[in-house]
């Protein structure tokens, strides 16, 4: 075996050993060493306050390397081990051991360069690049550098120096720390958050304690008020660590410096118009100083109100990055739906927006009323995709919530193709119980996990689109109905207008037909009859003939104007119905027709016998003039409601998509469209033709 390469015994011990170390025993280590140094006589606030620190950072150095393997917890725990040290050190200084005061002396610097490298390590306590590496060498190289030198020069590390430069020191480490920070993701982010918190409270607090100090000489001990302020920050780190409360790490940040910029306000106004504009309090001066008070209080509270968004929009910008806070969606999706923008780039932006403002790796949006849902948007855009519900699967997945992998692997198991490993959330989109789509969001397996606000914030989004969807599936039907109108009415407006003109040019056929038939052989028996008179006497022979000759002359004018009666309305169709009136027409046409009329077929209105009867006229004379040869069936029945007929030949067939633009086409739709009838047209050249024809009956 290669000495080299650990047992897995071996492995288990050196993990116990890298817990074990920063975990228990330089947290006890702390603890023994704040118990030497507070038994020693003579402690003082601010070194009493500095032990419960260390013994505080002790206690979240245990609990951070207990929850997390890669955490800064190794630094905590020398940190507050050094502090510990250096205070216990100075206080046996004081009584007279100067080896004590020397370690106290270079220890104490120690304590800030561990702050600066912690800061620069986060969120893992790795440095990375040789960059970092050098930076955090200079830091201990600076630290050790200037407490050799206190040393050497007799001289011990001033506390009233330690303050200052321990803030110089987090601050020139916060731009790489906030630069680490928007890199993180999980749970890593969580405890940055969090620590981010406790930073900006201890900072609040002592800012707030140094100002009333300043105005009214309260609190009396401002520094060691100040000094506890900072038990907020290990506070803060075991907070991340508590599971209830680690995911709203975001928010706390985001409150903490919102509270923390309108405390500065505040104090800056205060400072300026107590001292710049009065006077220091003083015990002659209290009724001015409350009502200069007072007007700041004013003053303050009109300032802070202008700037409230701007302090809440750059707290969000320096938690969450260059993204929004993930709410955000919820109010421009709402503000979009206002406005006159398409369906589909409402969706588009809709997941544009919750990809940036909750972290995802990808948003997508299906849509879909019946048993396919098709994606209809996906960012980045994932091509076209269809999800095949069943009748038992849609009406659960209608009415379920925000839901994640393990409920999609159960009720929607295609979404898990190819992202098995990832975090899912599935959002229903329906409204009135009915699906209408889904919000799907992913997240890497190691990104931050979804939260109760992620859930809260799809939720109301699944319902806003909802009813978006639903308006905009009642606006289609709308338009449709509209448009369906608008098409009637100008079919209707089409109709009565040839229907006019039909019976104008009817009008006119008819007085032509009386003009050129009827009435010139009316006009040749006047003229004939006036002739029979004046021969009558001279020869009677000749106007007995003319007489003859006259008979069949009004026979012939009777049998023309019969004709033409028939041609307006037959007088067989009105009394005796269809069936008799169809034979009849049928047995004069040059065709062979077969006429066949249902039993129950009987007598109906005028108009539906006369649409009915002059619609096959029409047919049987397109059958004639394009199929001379062909044999021709007539049936006339009734079914659902209605009297249907069917005219059917065997001839060559014609196209009907050029028939239907035809005066024979025109005149059966107009007569059978005035009483609500349809009239349809079907063949195919080669194979005949049918030309049928409903009426509905209104009982």
């Amino acid at each position: 075996m290669d000495p080299a390469v650990p047992t897995q015994a071996q492995g288990r011990a050196q993990g116990w050993t890298r817990q074990l170390v920063p975990g228990w025993l330089a947290p006890a280590a702390t603890v023994a060493v704040a118990a030497i140094g507070l038994r020693i006589p003579g402690l003082g606030a601010i070194d009493a306050i500095g032990f419960a620190l260390a013994i505080a950072f002790a206690l979240a150095a245990a609990v951070t390397a207990r929850a997390a393997d890669r955490t800064g917890a190794w630094l905590i725990a020398l940190g507050a081990l050094a502090g510990a040290a250096a205070l216990t050190a100075a206080r046996l200084g004081a009584q007279g051991e100067h080896p004590a005061q020397v370690l106290a002396t270079v220890i104490a610097p120690l304590v800030i360069a561990i702050s600066f490298h912690y800061l620069i390590a986060l969120p893992d306590g790795r440095l990375g690049g040789t960059g970092w590496r050098i930076l955090a060498a200079l830091g201990y190289a600076t630290a050790v550098g200037t407490g050799i030198g206190l040393a050497i020069a007799g001289q011990p590390f001033p506390v009233a120096a330690a303050a200052p430069i321990w803030l110089l020191a987090v601050l020139s480490a916060l731009p790489v720390t906030r630069r680490r920070y928007l890199r993180t993701a999980g749970r890593d982010s969580e405890r940055m958050q969090w620590l981010g918190t406790g930073l900006v409270v201890a900072a609040d607090v002592a800012l707030i304690s140094a100002v009333l100090h300043l105005l009214v000489g309260w609190p009396g001990p401002a520094a060691a008020v100040a000094a506890s302020a900072a038990a907020a920050v290990p506070l803060a780190l075991i907070l991340a660590e508590w599971p209830p409360l680690a995911p709203y790490g975001g928010r706390a940040f985001v409150q903490a410096l919102v509270a923390a910029a309108s405390s500065a306000v505040v104090a800056v106004v205060y400072l300026v118009i107590v001292l710049g504009l009065g006077e220091a309090p003083g015990d002659a001066a209290d009724r001015k100083i409350l009502g200069l008070s007072m007007l700041a209080a004013a003053v303050a509270a009109i300032a802070y109100l202008p700037a409230r968004g701007r302090l809440v929009a750059s707290a969000t910008r320096f938690v969450y990055g260059t993204r929004e806070a993930p709410g955000e969606s919820l109010r421009t999706f709402g503000s979009r739906m206002t406005r006159a923008v398409s369906m589909d780039e409402l969706l588009l932006q809709l997941a544009e927006s919750l990809r940036k403002t909750m972290r995802l790796d990808s948003a997508e949006i299906y849509t879909g009323a019946g048993d396919v849902l098709e994606r209809a948007v996906s960012v980045p855009d994932s091509g076209a995709r269809s999800l095949v519900l069943t009748d038992r699967e849609r009406p659960v997945v209608a009415r379920a919530g925000v839901s994640g992998s393990a409920w999609a692997a159960v009720w929607l198991p295609s979404l898990l193709d190819g992202r098995e490993d990832s975090q899912l959330r599935v959002a229903p989109i329906s409204h009135a119980g009915e699906l209408l789509g889904l919000i799907v969001v992913e997240r890497g397996a190691r990104a931050d996990t979804f939260t109760d606000e992620d859930d809260r914030v799809l939720t109301e989004l699944a319902r806003q689109a909802g009813l978006a969807f639903h308006n905009s599936q009642l606006d289609s039907a709308l338009q449709t109905t509209l448009d369906a109108l608008r098409k009637q009415a100008d079919e209707l407006r089409e109709s009565r207008a040839r229907i006019v003109a039909s019976g104008d040019a009817e009008r006119r056929r008819v007085e032509r037909d009386l003009h050129d038939g009827a009435q010139q052989h009316l006009v040749a028996l006047a003229i004939n009859i006036r002739l029979a008179r004046d021969i009558v006497a001279d020869d009677p022979a000749g106007a007995g003939e003319m007489l003859g000759e006259l008979a069949e002359d009004v026979q012939l004018t009777i049998r023309e104007l019969r004709e033409l009666a028939h041609g307006i309305y037959p007088p067989l169709l009105a009394d005796n119905g269809l069936g008799d009136a169809l034979r009849a027409a049928a047995s004069r046409s040059p065709l062979t027709v077969r006429v066949a009329v249902a039993e129950e077929v009987g007598r109906y209105p005028a108009e539906v016998e006369a649409a009915i009867y002059f619609s096959c006229l029409e047919a049987l004379q397109n059958a004639a003039k394009h199929a001379p040869d062909a044999t021709v069936d007539l049936r006339l029945w009734t079914a659902s409601g209605g009297l249907l007929f069917s005219v059917t030949d065997d001839g060559p067939g014609f196209d009907p998509a050029v028939a239907r633009g035809g005066h024979g086409f025109v005149n059966m739709a107009d007569r059978l469209g005035a009483i609500g009838g349809t009239i349809r047209w079907e063949s195919r050249p080669g194979h005949g033709a049918t030309i049928s024809g409903s009426v509905p009956l209104v009982s």
